[in-house]
């Protein structure tokens, strides 16, 4: 096995953001929302508030027990925020499944990225933490949830690799299931984008490469009824308040299945690249297999 130097790890999560990748369809179609829709936005905007941010309290609440008690490792909050995100696409009616196994392991997880809705999709089956570009910590209502939650923020500054190493060598001791979109932007559904493979160097260091494996997840979305078939993708310039507004609108809704594939070790793969390709490939058979027969694009 070859090993390649630690380098940040820093990858995007599924928050607001300037579009950095543009379908060569277009931008998403706009949505009619009628007076029946705006009803269902009324009742379900409430509940969903309450859901999220009543789960952010109590998860707050038992932090303060569970930090002193076990640090990093984290045995009680996971739970609250499994369930908070389960409770979420009730409410909102979206349909949710699984297929395939969550590794047991340490290491890390790697889907590609459609959605804010994605963060919910990845946490229901699973206790994972995000990684995430140091800015997000920043953003009003997101940052706080990230923060509260264990995401790991990274800056891409070289002068703090060796600090962000040994943060991020400690999160996968601790037995953290790290989870990080490698295309580095939302697409539309429909599609994979290229796997960045800077974004896998951290998990071939010496120290660690033995330790770990990464499993590489597909999130196939399906469509409300008579929607178009992208519906619950967040690309291009529409903000996150307008996608908010016709997700929680939609009466009839779609569904969203998480595909487990079987995890890498890092100790079987000759490098990042080689890692990155690999994960890349399962994504897509994912994708293709989820969606209906020539729906993926390229």
């Amino acid at each position: 096995m070859t090993s390649t130097p630690a380098k940040p790890l820093a990858a995007e999560t599924p928050a607001p953001r300037d579009p950095t990748w543009v379908s060569p369809d277009g931008d998403p179609p706009p949505v009619r929302i009628g007076p029946l829709g705006w009803l269902v936005l009324a009742l379900r905007l409430p509940v969903l508030g309450l859901v999220v941010f009543g789960g952010l309290a109590l998860h707050l609440t038992l932090r303060l027990l569970e930090r002193p008690l076990f640090g990093l490792k984290r045995p009680v909050t996971p739970f609250v925020t499994q369930a908070v995100c389960r409770a979420a696409f009730l409410v909102l009616g979206i349909g949710f499944r699984t297929r395939g196994r969550p590794m047991q392991g340490r290491g890390a997880v790697v889907a590609n990225h459609v959605s804010w809705l994605d963060i919910f999709a990845m946490n229901a089956p699973q206790r994972i933490y995000f990684v995430a570009k140091n800015e997000v910590a920043g953003w009003p209502g997101i940052g706080w949830l990230a923060k509260a939650t264990g995401t790991v923020f990274i800056r891409r500054d070289p002068r703090e690799a060796k600090a962000q190493k040994l943060v991020f060598e400690a999160r996968l001791r601790a037995g953290h299931h790290l989870c990080f979109f490698p295309e580095g932007t939302s697409s539309d559904g429909l599609r994979i984008l290229p796997f960045k493979p800077t974004l896998f160097a951290a998990f071939f260091d010496p120290d660690l490469a033995g330790l770990l494996s990464i499993q590489p997840v597909t999130l196939v979305y399906t469509g409300p009824p008579g929607r178009d078939p992208r519906f619950y993708a967040w690309w291009g310039t529409l903000g996150f308040g307008g996608h908010l507004v016709r997700v929680l609108a939609q009466i009839r809704q779609g569904q969203v299945e998480v595909v487990y594939h079987p995890p890498i070790p890092v100790a079987e793969t000759p490098s990042r690249k080689a890692m990155a390709s690999r994960c890349e490939a399962a994504v897509k058979a994912g994708l293709i297999a989820g969606l209906p027969e020539g729906s993926l694009r390229d």
